[in-house]
């Protein structure tokens, strides 16, 4: 990943992200030599997006072919979830 050091942004603005993100996905920003941030475009970052959703919702399907799930209902639901923040303090 190509490096987009501020001062570059503070001198050529946008236009040194839109020339990093032309031949990579993503572009690091960097401060005083340290990376700080990463930059993408918005059809690149909803494509992460998607495939976050992608991942979480496999998890949840194997959980529920493994039956690691609990069904209650919403009172039952918030006593259990009352318990467990009091045994976790």
């Amino acid at each position: 990943m190509g490096a987009v050091a501020a001062n570059d942004l503070k001198t050529k603005g946008i236009k040194a992200i839109e020339d990093a993100l032309l031949t990579q996905p993503e572009a690091s920003v960097s401060v005083r030599g340290q990376i700080k941030y990463v930059v993408m475009s918005q059809e690149h970052y909803h494509y992460l997006r998607e495939c976050e959703l992608e991942a979480a919702l496999a998890e949840s399907k194997g959980d529920m072919a493994s039956d690691r799930f609990v069904k209650e209902t919403v009172a039952q639901h918030l006593k259990r979830l009352k318990q467990l923040n009091k045994a976790s303090k």
